[in-house]
C-alpha cells in the first residue's frame, strides 16, 4: 500500500488519541507531498464514547468522509469499536486493531454485554486482520496513552514509499516534545510489529 490514493479509517473510543494519530498520519502524507482530508465523522471524545475519524489521502482529494465499504485501512483503538465500524471497511481491506477490551457505558450499566469472540469475528470477516496487545507494547515503552502511535507504526510498516524520517518528522510536528521520545518508541515498537 501507498500514499498514492488511501482511505483510512480510524475507530476507538475517547480518550485512546484517535484525533492525534489522524493528525499524525495526515501529517506524513503531506510531507510526503499528498493531498489529505481529515474529518471526525462520530465522536463523544469526552465521554468515553466511540470516536471515528477519517483520513483520506491521494493526489487530490474532494471529501474527507468515508462511506461504508470504502475504507482501505481501518486502525482500531478497541475490538468492539472494529466490529461496529468494519461495516466501512473494503472487501478485502486491512484491519489493524489493539487486542484491547473497553466495555462501553451500556455494558457497564448492564444494558448489553461485551461481544463475545470479537477478534474471531474480525478474523472471519475477509479482511487482512493484524492484532496485537498495543496496550503492552505502549506501556512497554512508557506510556499506556502511546497506544495510538504504536498502531500508526504497524500501519507505517506497511505503506511504501514513505522514509522513516518523514515519519519522525511528522511524529516530531505533532506531538508535545515532552512526550516525543515515548512516541517514538511507541512507532519503532509499531514498526516493528
Amino acid at each position: 500500500m501507498n500514499f498514492d490514493n488511501i482511505n483510512i479509517l480510524i475507530v476507538g473510543v475517547g480518550g485512546q488519541g484517535t484525533l492525534l494519530a489522524s493528525k499524525f498520519l495526515g501529517m506524513a502524507a503531506m510531507l510526503a507531498g499528498k493531498d489529505v482530508k481529515v474529518s471526525e465523522v462520530h465522536g463523544m471524545s469526552q465521554r468515553g464514547g466511540s470516536v471515528v475519524t477519517c483520513v483520506k489521502i491521494g493526489d487530490s482529494v474532494a471529501s474527507p468522509v468515508i462511506d461504508e465499504a470504502q475504507a482501505d485501512v481501518m486502525l482500531s483503538f478497541e475490538l468492539a469499536e472494529a466490529v461496529r465500524w468494519l461495516p466501512y471497511l473494503k472487501k478485502g481491506g486491512a484491519l489493524i486493531t489493539s487486542t484491547q477490551q473497553i466495555n462501553p457505558m451500556t455494558v457497564v450499566l448492564g444494558r448489553t454485554t461485551y461481544p463475545d469472540n470479537a477478534l474471531k469475528a474480525l478474523e472471519g470477516s475477509g479482511a487482512s486482520v493484524k492484532a496485537l496487545d498495543a496496550l503492552k507494547a505502549a506501556e512497554e515503552c512508557g506510556s499506556a496513552k502511546a497506544v495510538n502511535i504504536v498502531l500508526c507504526g504497524v500501519l507505517a510498516s506497511m505503506v511504501e514509499g514513505v522514509d522513516q524520517a518523514l515519519w519522525m518528522d511528522a511524529l516530531k510536528a505533532v506531538v508535545p516534545s515532552k512526550f516525543y521520545e515515548i512516541n517514538e518508541k511507541a512507532f519503532k515498537k509499531g514498526l516493528e510489529g
